[in-house]
């Protein structure tokens, strides 16, 4: 016996007619008369007494009526089981990242997991390439967000479809704020503020380093930083300039600061990763599917 077919039985027996409930069902009144032969065929059993105007449930339709309505309603009460477990998905999800614009499409993805698992809570962890990757490789990340180039080669990952722009974060009152652009002569002969991670000789393929060309360990870094809200404050005391990402640092109009992109433009993209064999929660399996579906096109393990 079909469930379907069962609905079936029980629109029946309730309306007492088979057109009224042909039509709740949608059904065409010969398709819903074929399906109650059809059990009554099966079961061996006359299940109605038909007459011009209605039908009544036979002792044996009284018998199936009362166990397919606590069939359909344990199968109900099932369907509403599961559909609460996934509901109610709880739990936390670690991310790690640098500092990037980017950021705000993972937030859109979490904006949107949040209309189902509003029980889901999110971690941020702020860092450069080997902080946020040392933290994967401990299992104290669900997921790294990598500004290029990164090595990839340990994690499963999804490139996302944005380049970060490197430029010069300058106060506004400062002689090389008049450019539209800076160049690589214009930095060698001021103090400059500068992310660890940039200025590391050990960092793989330093393109920042490739940008300025033979001359980069010339260049005279008076300040390193992790943060660039903290390069930032530096700069507007008049420190020094600070070569950074752009959308990174408050540069409106109430700002003193400005950015200036570099040129040729530098930039960089980004992949959000995950280690190879990773086990999940349920609630990082729900943040992956969301990304996944963002994002479209994953990069799976090679």
């Amino acid at each position: 016996m079909e469930l379907r077919v069962l609905r079936y039985f029980l629109h029946v027996a309730r309306e007492g007619s088979i057109t009224r409930a042909a039509d709740l069902l949608h059904v065409t009144q010969p398709t819903l008369s074929r399906q109650i032969k059809d059990l009554e065929l099966e079961l061996g059993k006359k299940l109605f007494i038909r007459s011009s105007h209605n039908i009544i449930l036979t002792e044996e339709g009284r018998l199936l009526r009362k166990r397919v309505e606590e069939i359909v309603h344990m199968v109900e009460k099932l369907e509403a089981e599961f559909t609460s477990m996934e509901e109610t998905i709880s739990g936390d999800v670690y991310i790690g990242s640098g500092e990037t614009d980017a950021m705000r499409q993972i937030a859109e993805v979490v904006k949107d997991i949040q209309l189902q698992y509003s029980n889901i809570r999110y971690h941020l962890y702020s860092g450069n390439e080997e902080d946020v990757s040392d933290r994967l490789d401990r299992g104290l990340l669900d997921f790294g967000l990598l500004i290029e180039p990164a090595d990839l080669s340990k994690y499963n990952y999804i490139n996302i479809p944005t380049k970060d722009v490197w430029g010069v974060i300058l106060r506004k009152d400062s002689p090389l704020a008049v450019k539209r652009t800076i160049q690589a002569a214009d930095l060698f002969n001021v103090p400059l503020i500068c992310s660890r991670q940039a200025i590391k000789q050990t960092y793989s393929k330093n393109v920042f380093a490739d940008w300025f060309g033979e001359d980069f360990d010339k260049l005279n870094v008076v300040t390193t930083y992790n943060l660039a809200y903290n390069a930032a404050i530096m700069v507007d005391e008049g420190i020094g300039y600070a070569i950074t990402l752009d959308k990174i640092v408050n540069t409106s109009n109430e700002s003193n600061l400005c950015f200036r992109p570099l040129e040729p433009q530098l930039e960089s993209g980004l992949n959000i990763v995950w280690k190879k064999q990773q086990v999940f929660s349920a609630a990082a399996e729900v943040f992956l599917r969301g990304i996944q579906t963002r994002f479209l096109n994953p990069i799976l393990e090679k």
